[in-house]
């Protein structure tokens, strides 16, 4: 239940995002269904990788380069599913990126489905 819950705050960010964000476009909700499902899967798998072979560089950038590698994300999956979801410019990749994240941070907090700390550990 908490994964299709997840996955329906990402949907209602990347629309969210679409609206706040120039270059960043999704023709509907289904779009941004589909385009949450895409980005997840491809930040699971590859953004995954590169985050783990850059992790010195995002070190020594203080946690910036993730975004950069976010914007790769985003890119990749407007790549694939474009024309439904498209993002014009890296910048738009990169400011969608940081701005997703947030929108995703606070919607998973107002609905309570925030990774949470174990107590015992």
């Amino acid at each position: 239940m908490r994964i299709l819950i997840n996955w329906l705050l990402s949907a209602l960010a990347v629309e969210v995002v679409a609206h706040l964000v120039r270059g960043f476009h999704v023709t509907g909700i289904a779009s941004a269904l589909i385009a949450a499902l895409v980005i997840g899967l491809v930040n699971a798998t590859l953004g995954l990788v590169l985050k783990v072979i850059t992790l010195p560089l995002t070190i020594l950038t203080l946690g910036v380069f993730w975004f950069v590698i976010n914007a790769l994300m985003l890119e990749l999956a407007s790549a694939v599913l474009s024309p439904s979801f498209r993002v014009d410019t890296f910048a738009s990749a990169f400011w969608g990126a940081i701005v997703l994240s947030l929108v995703n941070m606070l919607f998973r907090w107002l609905a309570g489905t925030a990774k949470k700390e174990d107590p015992t550990v």
